[in-house]
């Protein structure tokens, strides 16, 4: 027990800014192991932007409470996954071999492409929200947030680690996942989905792995594999999806 406590909050940690105990490091025996824990994160974190979102929303405009919730997901997070989604948008965007991509994406400088890119999906997910029920915007954004590091870690589990150095700090929790470290972190990836009053929000997974494949695909095209970037990256873009989809399921139904 207390084993899985360290490695949780080691996901803790290493995948967010909330305050661990002292005796709690980046151990990679246990940042190995952490990324079972992704998607419990996820509801962590979503649940830190839904409760910004409702607190302000008796104050200020829908609009504002979730500018405040995007705000305040990423302050806890330190823009974890959008920096990794703005390397991923530089490197395939301005590199054509695989030495150059991985070293473009490297590079802590945000470039061009990195800044119109991650522009661009923080706008989108804004205006999906704001196009979202109110009633369901706290449990959207809680899913959102869940389910989109559940596909992350799928692509862990599908495809290579490719960075051969071994100075990134990425590399331990991207490197590899076991089959039940899967499952785990599916357990915690569509727990919020139950909360939803209909089954059919369960559709909305399809499109986000699809999203993931397309990813996946272009990863394996040019680098061959993935690194803790790649996984960033496709969680980002499994969360617009995800609020995307949700906002077209509601208006079917």
């Amino acid at each position: 027990m207390k084993r899985e406590l360290q490695i949780f909050l080691t996901a803790m940690m290493f995948f967010t800014r909330i305050p661990c105990p002292k005796w709690v490091n980046h151990e990679p025996e246990f940042l190995t192991k952490s990324s079972k824990y992704f998607s419990l994160i996820g509801i962590i974190v979503g649940s830190i932007g839904a409760l910004v979102y409702y607190g302000a929303s008796f104050i200020f405009s829908t609009e504002i409470s979730i500018a405040l919730s995007m705000v305040a997901t990423i302050y806890t997070t330190g823009a974890f996954h959008e920096d990794g989604f703005a390397d991923v948008c530089d490197g395939l965007g301005g590199g054509w071999t695989k030495e150059k991509i991985l070293l473009i994406m490297k590079d802590s400088r945000l470039g061009t492409y990195g800044a119109a890119g991650l522009g661009l999906i923080l706008g989108i997910k804004f205006l999906a929200l704001t196009d979202t029920p109110v009633l369901l915007i706290p449990l959207t954004i809680i899913s959102g947030h869940s389910l989109s590091r559940f596909i992350a870690t799928t692509l862990i589990y599908t495809h290579p680690y490719v960075r051969d150095t071994d100075d990134s700090k990425a590399k331990p929790a991207a490197k590899s996942m076991s089959f039940f470290m899967l499952v785990s972190s599916a357990v915690f990836g569509i727990l919020p989905l139950f909360f939803f009053k209909t089954p059919l929000i369960f559709l909305t997974i399809i499109p986000c792995y699809l999203a993931k494949m397309f990813l996946a695909a272009k990863f394996k095209k040019w680098i061959g594999g993935q690194t803790g970037d790649c996984a960033g990256a496709v969680q980002q873009f499994s969360e617009v999806i995800f609020y995307l989809s949700a906002l077209a399921l509601w208006k079917f139904i």
